[in-house]
């Protein structure tokens, strides 16, 4: 459930992270190659592409893989052809659930992403369906335990940020997608560590769920799709407690 680093954690803390690395670095390789094909291959020019790069670096992808991704973008290298899709839809307990694919086929894809929906309690739905209850942000999140709110409000606020919002054990840090980069850069020029940072999909509000039936089957359906090769990205406006998320095991 990217788009807010809450999923980041869960994953953390359920020890899934190890388990994902190799098709997280596949999904980087797309986005870079998408990016470059954009706009180019100099990160410079690029915003898309220089962000591509920043989250590949930080999940510590190897330097080689970085630049063949890019140069099968640009026409340097052989590389496939891939088109970007966008799924919207309803999980469990009314949970609003985007999906953002790369795909080489967009049948499969399709047909991959409703038969998760279908067989995890959610449901498919048309474009927009949901995508009017999230916003385009900057998000960067830290953990409460190690910065407090007052440096990180002192630095994001005067670089820019739109708001910084605490709740239980993380800091988040909002932007407009104009302002991300300069205070992400306030950010790192201070050095304050972040957990997380990414333009994304924001929800305008949370739904709680706090039954753990509902909260478990929401949980399993995020986790089948971020699963899913072709699926890049999963955004929701799903919120559980750090109490009822260590009950739960998937």
């Amino acid at each position: 459930m990217s788009g807010h680093s809450k999923w980041a954690n869960i994953q953390h803390r359920k020890g899934r992270q190890d388990a994902k690395r190799g098709k997280m670095f596949t999904k980087m390789a797309k986005e870079l190659t998408i990016a470059a094909k954009e706009a180019g291959g100099n990160i410079e020019f690029n915003p898309r592409l220089r962000l591509a790069v920043d989250k590949a670096k930080g999940a510590n992808m190897p330097k080689d893989n970085i630049e063949r991704a890019i140069k099968k973008g640009t026409g340097e290298l052989e590389g496939v052809e891939y088109l970007e899709i966008r799924y919207e839809g309803y999980g469990p307990a009314g949970v609003a659930i985007i999906v953002d694919a790369v795909t080489d086929n967009k049948n499969r894809t399709a047909s991959s992403v409703r038969s998760i929906f279908s067989k995890s309690g959610g449901n498919l739905g048309e474009t927009g369906v949901v995508g009017w209850m999230f916003d385009r942000k900057g998000v960067i999140t830290f953990d409460a335990s190690k910065v407090t709110e007052d440096e990180v409000m002192e630095v994001a606020l005067d670089a820019g940020a739109e708001d910084v919002v605490t709740e239980e054990t993380e800091i988040t840090v909002l932007t407009e997608p104009d302002d991300y980069e300069n205070v992400k850069k306030a950010i790192d020029d201070a050095g304050l560590k972040y957990e997380d940072a990414e333009l994304t999909f924001h929800p305008q509000n949370t739904v709680d769920v706090t039954d753990e039936e509902n909260a478990t089957k929401v949980l399993k359906l995020i986790d089948k799709l971020e699963e899913d090769d072709d699926v890049q990205e999963v955004y929701s406006n799903f919120n559980i407690s750090d109490e009822l998320l260590e009950k739960i095991v998937f």
